[in-house]
């Protein structure tokens, strides 16, 4: 079974630093293209960040400049370094993924989510 689970949220002081991880686990061949999202209570989920295949990123006006996703190909992995966290920060991170298995001589794909993880920037 693919899936994603993440870690890294806690609770943090208004300047403070986190690192998000999103592990793929399964008979994985690749993780493609890969994002992070963020729903804060009461809004809707949105985009922070997203990453190719190749290591190209993109990012959303707030997040430039303070977060940085990445990618670890060989440990089916990507992160989000969240740096300069602010109290609007907060809320549930998701990653989400396109992940390529290999079943006999087929590629298959999935389009997976993680459970979310808490980012609470407080003093």
């Amino acid at each position: 079974q693919v899936q994603l689970v993440e870690s890294g949220g806690g609770l943090v002081q208004p300047g403070g630093s986190l690192r998000l991880s999103c592990a793929a686990s399964g008979r994985i061949f690749r993780i493609n293209a890969a994002g992070w999202y963020r729903q804060a209570p009461g809004k809707e989920r949105e985009m922070v960040a997203s990453i190719i295949s190749g290591g190209r990123a993109n990012y959303t006006d707030s997040a430039k400049g303070r977060f940085t996703i990445s990618r670890d190909n060989a440990k089916n992995t990507v992160y989000l370094q969240l740096n300069s966290l602010k109290p609007e920060d907060t809320a549930v991170y998701y990653c989400n993924a396109d992940i390529w298995t290999v079943e006999g001589t087929k590629i298959l794909t999935y389009d997976r989510w993680g459970q979310g993880t808490q980012v609470t920037v407080s003093s």
